[in-house]
């Protein structure tokens, strides 16, 4: 399971130096596609398999669900970290992402988020008022 927050630097080559913590679980490959709200999901492969297999699902008559699978497919690619742990992020990707120098990186339960540090300050700040007023019934049996 991927937590906590990292603010690593993206290098003049492109590349992002995984936190330690996520290195071995990310060792053996991952996919890194265009996530939600302008970050970069980093999925193990093995997990983005099973994901891939859940989408699959979905009617191929659903407009939703189409659009939905280009978006997140198209911009899809798989890395391989090198020995430093080290993941080239393809130009598309940080420039869809915004990604300069600064970065925040982000454990999602089971996947990693990769944000411009500026951008998730800003989302952070506005999520949580909400995160604090978020109800039983939005999640039920959390609380």
């Amino acid at each position: 399971m991927f937590l906590g927050t990292y603010e690593p630097k993206l290098d003049e080559k492109g590349r992002l130096i995984l936190p330690a913590k996520y290195r071995e679980e990310l060792a053996a490959g991952l996919v890194l596609t265009r996530g939600q709200e302008r970050c970069l999901y980093a999925f193990p492969m093995r997990e983005f398999e099973r994901l891939h297999a859940q989408l699959r699902e979905a009617p191929v008559t659903s407009k939703q669900a189409r659009d939905y699978l280009r978006v997140f497919l198209s911009g899809a690619t798989d890395e391989v970290p090198d020995k430093q742990g080290r993941v080239t992020i393809p130009a598309p990707l940080r420039q869809y992402a915004g990604l300069d120098r600064d970065l925040a990186v982000i454990g999602a339960g089971s996947r990693v988020e990769i944000w411009d540090a500026v951008a998730w300050a800003d989302y952070l700040s506005i999520q949580e008022t909400a995160y604090s007023e978020t109800a039983e019934e939005v999640i039920p049996g959390l609380f």
